[in-house]
């Protein structure tokens, strides 16, 4: 991948006389975004700012165009049966709770997790089972931070009814081994929910080869608007899942005794919906697909192995299981020892500019197992090159010869 040629696409990155371009090494967080998607959002509020499904008149019809456009564009992209298999929420919390409170669980009933959710998972179960009973059970990681298959196999009983499960690590860039989880869970009779807000960005996911019943994306973490979620619902899957929220355009007709719901997916899209930034996850789309998740992929890897050698020669330095490149993407977790994870991503931007995360990362529950109170994040893109990547491992290295 030429990454210097990519670069051209995002302005954030451009050379300014008398100011060079931060390092940006958080798109774990929040990518930045091609001026593709950017043009394609600021066309909706210059030709059509109308409101889709609504109105009669052309610039509302022009509006439901684009939006039926870019939901066909994210059915193919993902590999869904059906474009009717892809719903447009406000962000991938909205639409990991609206399977986790509307798939219909009781008292008595089991769900399977990982022991490193993100909260967007972890609260929601937490609700179900201090609120309906719902007994929640966690597959503890193998010492080396990966997924332990035979453990979860064995979890495995007619009792539990849903597997939701972070597909991608948001912490420490691991991702599970998702067939074999769909195939082990639909054995046993439970329904599957991939948290893969963090895979997407890099991973070509074929999501009705895979069998999961649901799926949850954010848009800002693959190129896209902030304030667009994407949820994935199987056709089969989909009939008994509940809404979050009702009104406005997701209702087709009530008297003041009854509702009827629009069928899905838009019985999930209850009022004035982010168009905008729908049309915007369409570019975003478009632009993934002409770079290529290969090549994506490889690069993320190529750049993480890079940084991995030179921190791994630090004594100071602590990475997050696990510790192989190759099974973490384009994310590197570690601390420093004796410096505060805040303090280190401070000390980068005002010194180094460079930009990246530190925290629990919203992910308390696994910080708190392992008596950890945080971790710096450095996460790469296709945007990155060799030559930021070794910036951040020298700035590393410096900041360690001060303890």
């Amino acid at each position: 991948m030429d990454a210097d040629n990519v670069r051209e696409d995002f302005p954030l990155l451009e050379e300014r006389e008398g100011a060079n371009p931060p390092i940006y090494f958080d798109s774990a967080c929040q990518t930045l975004r091609p001026k593709c998607v950017m043009d394609a959002m600021a066309e909706y509020y210059d030709l059509f700012p109308a409101c889709a499904g609504r109105s009669a008149h052309r610039l509302a019809t022009e509006v439901s165009i684009r939006c039926d456009d870019a939901r066909s564009r994210a059915a193919s992209f993902f590999g869904a049966d059906e474009p009717s298999e892809i719903a447009f929420l406000k962000n991938a919390t909205e639409g990991l709770n609206t399977v986790i409170f509307g798939s219909g669980l009781g008292r008595d009933d089991e769900v399977i997790t990982t022991d490193y959710e993100h909260n967007s998972v972890h609260i929601p179960l937490m609700r179900v089972s201090e609120d309906l009973g719902v007994k929640r059970k966690v597959v503890p990681s193998l010492s080396e931070g990966t997924f332990d298959l035979e453990r979860f196999e064995e979890m495995m009983t007619s009792k539990v009814k849903l597997v939701a499960m972070c597909l991608t690590s948001n912490v420490t860039g691991y991702t599970l081994p998702a067939k074999e989880v769909v195939d082990i869970a639909h054995a046993n009779g439970a329904k599957v929910l991939f948290d893969a807000a963090q895979a997407a960005p890099s991973i070509r996911l074929r999501l009705g080869e895979l069998g999961v019943d649901y799926a949850v994306v954010s848009a800002h973490k693959m190129l896209g608007p902030s304030g667009v979620g994407i949820m994935y619902a199987s056709g089969e899957s989909v009939s008994g899942l509940r809404p979050l929220s009702y009104g406005g355009h997701g209702v087709t007709g009530a008297t003041l005794d009854s509702y009827e719901l629009l069928p899905p997916p838009e019985r999930f899209e209850a009022g004035l919906q982010n168009y905008s930034g729908i049309i915007g996850v369409g570019a975003a789309i478009d632009y993934l697909d002409r770079v290529g998740f290969d090549d994506l992929r490889e690069h993320e890897i190529s750049l993480n192995k890079r940084m991995t050698r030179r921190l791994m020669d630090i004594p100071s330095v602590a990475i997050l299981e696990p510790l192989d490149p190759n099974l973490r993407g384009g994310i590197l977790a570690f601390n420093v020892k004796d410096i505060m994870h805040h303090d280190v991503a401070i000390i980068l931007d005002h010194s180094r500019n460079i930009m990246l995360r530190a925290g629990m990362l919203c992910c308390h529950s696994l910080f708190q197992s392992r008596r950890l109170d945080g971790c710096v994040r450095a996460s790469v893109y296709l945007y990155n090159t060799a030559a930021e990547a070794d910036a951040f491992s020298q700035a590393i290295d410096d900041i360690a010869e001060r303890l």
